[in-house]
């Protein structure tokens, strides 16, 4: 009877253990989508928080210190906030952006051991960021790493941000990712990876993109991609909305400065940090049907290389600071499975679901959900081996600004065609091999180009097929 009582709160306490996640922000567009994350997070645990105790919730992305210790002495959940750090490492071969976060509002929650940085950049260069400064640097991101998780009693994922189309984030970026592989097996590693937009002005953009893909498919446990074009057109779409109700963005908000100018950047970077907040909500807050990370990949991810998830967010107008009614729960649901709402330039409902993740937040019935998904399964065509392929989420805890939101995080068919769309572009500059000897000057092989074209045509293939799939017929049955 004691072995059995033993063996019960054992399993009690695993149960019960909060979990961390540590982001590790690559390059200048992770680092500035990571300065909005930690802004946003900040005021969301705010919100719920009035008391000031630093509380399991916190727990999950920050650290609680006493700073006047040397080095800081950690503070256990249940105790006053006394100084709060972010479970964070971040990288970049430029040191403009970082230095810029650990100089402003955000810099208590930085060290310098929790930062890589360099001065030269890597020239829009995915070689110079995998070869150059992958191995030059690969021992001091190593230690930040090993440091920040130290710090965790119960590390659960690692949260990569980068550029796709740059040379730091896609290089550095998906060296990185390699690397947190290798020595943290166990460690589930998502990767919100920004493409870059058609009309993009780095010419070098589809080689990296290309190079970067090939390392995503191979080394993380799950990608949620992001497009700047899919990002533009929702903050246009945001500031229509804005304009047809004649309300303006509040001065120093989480998309303006002091003066109410519009922050160029942070508009979309906003849009990310909303997602990755909605997407780690049921790590951090409590829930009646809670949805951990481990849980999306099992169930969302049902081949080892199709880990790639578009997400849909409703509602958007609470990214803009503004007073804009809600959206009626019905409506949410609605939008979040259609092309407008989507991060990226692709459409669910033109393509076939693998499977589906609802991730709710605020106080939602689990009888609206189910209601909703059965006014919605006539419009959304599943494979025939996974009809039944929903995984739903709920959260109590709304978000800033809404009374609730809705993340649908879709394993489709779609996403193919934003793999095609890179596939072309990087075949018209490979054509005629230019620019290539950039990328063999830093050691890189020049078979490394076409092998990664050939990893996005099998990837694409691996759709199609299942695009293509049909229902098995039911057997016949002898009377």
């Amino acid at each position: 009877n004691n072995g059995c009582l033993c063996w019960y709160l054992c399993v009690q306490a695993l149960l019960t253990t909060m979990t961390q996640s540590i982001v590790v922000q690559v390059g200048q567009c992770g680092n500035q989508i990571g300065c909005r994350f930690w802004d946003l997070a900040l005021r969301e645990h705010a919100m719920f928080n009035d008391q000031a105790i630093y509380d399991e919730a916190l727990s999950t992305f920050f650290q609680n210190v006493d700073a006047r210790k040397n080095p800081p002495k950690p503070i256990p959940t249940g105790k006053a906030i006394s100084t709060l750090k972010a479970r964070a490492v971040l990288i970049d071969m430029e040191e403009g952006v970082i230095n810029h976060a650990m100089k402003g509002p955000l810099k208590e929650l930085f060290d310098s051991k929790q930062k890589v940085t360099a001065v030269s950049g890597s020239g829009n260069n995915w070689a110079v960021g995998q070869y150059r400064y992958g191995l030059e640097y690969q021992e001091e991101i190593s230690e930040a790493i090993r440091r920040t998780a130290e710090h965790c009693d119960c590390l659960q994922a690692f949260i990569i941000m980068h550029s796709m189309g740059g040379g730091t984030g896609s290089g550095l970026g998906t060296y990185t990712l390699a690397l947190l592989q290798d020595e943290y097996p166990d460690v589930f590693r998502f990767v919100v990876p920004v493409f870059p937009s058609h009309d993009d002005d780095v010419v070098t953009s589809p080689y990296n993109t290309m190079l970067a893909m090939n390392k995503l498919t191979d080394h993380a446990d799950c990608v949620l991609p992001v497009e700047n074009q899919a990002l533009g057109d929702i903050c246009n779409k945001i500031n229509k909305g804005v304009q047809n109700t004649k309300l303006g963005v509040k001065p120093g908000s989480a998309m303006s400065d002091s003066k109410g100018k519009k922050k160029p950047w942070d508009a979309m970077n906003n849009i990310v940090a909303h997602m990755l907040l909605q997407l780690t909500a049921s790590s951090r807050f409590e829930g009646s049907l809670n949805v951990d990370v481990n849980e999306i990949t099992t169930n969302l991810v049902p081949f080892p290389s199709m880990h790639y998830l578009m997400s849909g967010l409703s509602p958007l107008y609470s990214l803009s600071d503004v007073s804009i009614p809600p959206r009626r729960l019905d409506q949410m649901f609605t939008d979040a499975v259609t092309p407008e709402y989507q991060l990226a330039k692709v459409d669910p409902r033109r393509g076939t679901y693998l499977a589906c993740g609802l991730i709710l937040r605020g106080n939602v019935e689990m009888s609206d959900v189910r209601r909703n998904i059965e006014r919605l399964r006539s419009t959304m065509k599943f494979v025939p081996w996974n009809c039944e392929g929903w995984k739903t989420g709920l959260c109590r805890h709304p978000p800033l600004g809404q009374p609730h939101s809705l993340l649908a995080l879709s394993n489709n068919t779609c996403i193919a065609n934003t793999f095609s769309n890179v596939a072309d572009r990087y075949v018209k500059l490979y054509r005629s091999r230019a620019y290539v000897h950039h990328f063999t000057s830093e050691g890189m092989d020049a078979e490394e180009l076409p092998n990664a074209l050939e990893s996005c045509r099998s990837l694409i293939d691996q759709y199609t097929s299942i695009a293509q799939s049909q229902p098995t017929p039911p057997r016949l049955e002898l009377i």
